[in-house]
Formats: C-alpha cells, structure tokens, sequence
C-alpha cells in the first residue's frame, strides 16, 4: 500500500484525534466561521515533512505515527530538511535481522556496493539517453565495475553525468552548498533519503550501519547506499523542471510539489511497476534477503534497460575525467570528511 507524504509549510496544529492526525490550519480559518478542521488517518501516513517555524505538534501525534513506521522530517528557516525521526522497532524479527546485518563480510559488502554502483551508473546512463547525450562510455563503465568498485567508476560517471546532463546555458557544479539547481537536488535527496530510511527500518534493517558509507557523523549510511540508484529518479524532476521555464532559484510551493512527488513516482522493476515508495520497501527486503543469505542481489529499479550490444560495443579508451572536481560531495565516506556538514 502507498503511504502519503504529508508537508505543512504554513503555521499547523498537529494532533492525535481517535487514531486519526487532527489538523489545524489556523491560516485557512474565515472570521465568524466555525473553525474548519481535516483528519488523516495515522496508518495512511508514511513521512510528515514540517517546514514551517510554527508549527506545534503534540507528543501523542510523535508516537502515532513513529508506532506505524511514519518517518518525520524537520526543515530549518531556510526550508531544508535538517533532522529525521523513525521507529525504534519496525519488524518482527528485528533484533535477528541486526545480528545478520552487524556480521555481513567484507566481500558480501564489496559485492553489495558493486551492485549498487552498476544499477546507479546504468540509470544515470539512461537520464543521459533521454536527453539524448552521448552515454556508451557509462553503459561500458557500468559493466567494468568490480566488487567494491576499487576503480572508482561512480566518480567517473559521476564526473561525466554532471558535466553533461545540465543544459549548456546552465554552467553547474554539483556541490551542496553550490548555486541552483543544487538547492532542488538537496532538497529532492533528502525527501528520497527519508523515505529510504523508512524502507530500512521497516525491514528490520540498522541505518546507520553502512555497506559502503562509513562516515562516523553521519547516522544514515545505509540509507546513503540504497538511494544511489534511485538519485537519477530525483534528476529527472529536477531536470523536467528546468525545461519548463520554472524559476528554480528559489525552492517555490510548486517545485516543492514536484519534487515531494518523488514517493508517489512510478519505477520499473525486473518483474513489474509499482510506486517508488513501495519499490523501495522491496529493495530494502532484497537487502535483509542478501545479509541472511537467501538472496544474491538486491532489488533495484531501471530507468532503462540497455541490451547487451549497447553495453559491450564501447571500448573504454578515454578515461581522462576530473573526478574529484566534479563529484557528488555526499559520495565521500572517509571517517572524518564533512563531520560539521548536516546529513542531508
């Protein structure tokens, strides 16, 4: 079942209501009306996002919607997600599925990201196709990646993806703090971060403890190693709203819209379609699959599925890219990088 994604940007009144979320929104009520209020149900609900200083929300509502695995995301005065809560206790077999996880091996880790990486290149690979840009060099650097990825072919596609997939006019470097559209891309990856923790702890699954991240700062490793492949999805609404004309230099109520659109989005899995928030749940279950053993590979969606010939025609004979001036700064996993940076 899709859950909603709730976001209040004006002043709000959460509450507990009879097992629904009552909401108050003082800013809508007309003068000698009666007070106009909405319930949602808490088992409907699966992220909360309050962007606004002043809205108040009542400690029954909190424990409501973190008891049916709701994921709440705060934003600070800019608009930008800067803290998350989750369910302590989202499976069954919980405690067993840490145990799994904590004792994963090193090559089942390598092989893991290796995974990872191929299903990110490949559908960044397929936003470039769409745009109709030159793209065999990442179908080949997708099918050379190697367990653990110790060629650092993410970086390279990485370099190559943002030097290309913007419109010429826009001269973009991907950086968190940079210029627009990097506001949009942070914005978009922390609802998808959200909603890749949720899947996690619905599987029983520790966010924090990484396959590939390792930052000790950063309390949501594993969850910045799912969303890889699931970036591009975020992209391509990023990118749909500058072809538009859209003013993209501020974060408006309609480009909020579109990217919170994110969960609702329709991806193509090996075996059918279903919305990305449900998709996710199913790759975050492959995952628990793979560290128990009964699985080999974890769930990821395609944008696009290339045939063989397109991956294996490309001799790989220029690799001169700069990858450390290009790459997404949220790639870096050493122990100390970003340590005063917010998660997001």
């Amino acid at each position: 079942m899709i859950k909603r994604t709730l976001h209040f940007g004006n002043p709000a009144y959460l509450s507990l209501q009879q097992d629904q979320l009552l909401i108050d929104l003082p800013h809508l009520k007309v003068p000698g009306e009666k007070e106009s209020k909405k319930t949602v149900p808490i088992e409907d609900i699966g992220i909360v996002l309050l962007d606004h200083q002043q809205i108040t929300i009542t400690h029954g509502a909190i424990a409501a919607l973190l008891e049916n695995n709701a994921a709440i995301i705060t934003c600070n005065h800019t608009h930008h997600p800067t803290g998350m809560m989750l369910p302590i206790d989202g499976h069954d077999i919980q405690s067993e599925r840490f145990r799994y996880q904590i004792d994963a091996s090193q090559p089942l880790k390598k092989q893991l990201w290796q995974q990872t990486i191929q299903a990110k290149i490949l559908n960044q690979a397929a936003v470039l196709s769409e745009r109709n840009i030159e793209h065999e060099n990442m179908l080949y650097w997708a099918r050379s990646v190697r367990s653990g990825d110790p060629d650092n072919y993410e970086g390279r596609a990485a370099a190559y993806y943002w030097k290309n997939v913007f419109p010429k006019k826009i001269e973009f470097f991907r950086g968190r703090e940079g210029d627009p559209p990097n506001n949009l891309l942070n914005y978009g990856y922390a609802i998808l971060r959200a909603i890749v923790a949720r899947g996690l702890v619905c599987s029983g699954l520790l966010p924090t403890l990484g396959i590939h991240h390792r930052n000790k700062y950063n309390a949501y490793c594993l969850a910045d190693d799912i969303m890889e492949p699931y970036r591009p999805y975020v992209d391509r609404i990023v990118l749909k709203i500058i072809d538009k004309g859209e003013n993209f230099l501020e974060l408006g109520t309609s480009i909020k819209s579109q990217l919170l659109g994110i969960a609702t989005l329709d991806v193509q899995f090996e075996k059918g379609r279903s919305p990305l928030m449900v998709g996710l749940q199913n790759t975050t279950s492959s995952l628990a699959k793979c560290y128990e053993g009964s699985l080999r590979r974890i769930n990821y969606p395609a944008i696009k599925i290339f045939g063989a010939k397109n991956i294996t025609d490309y001799k790989d004979s220029e690799n001169n890219y700069e990858v450390n001036e290009s790459k997404d700064p949220e790639d870096n996993n050493s122990d100390t990088a970003n340590e005063k940076e917010l998660p997001f």
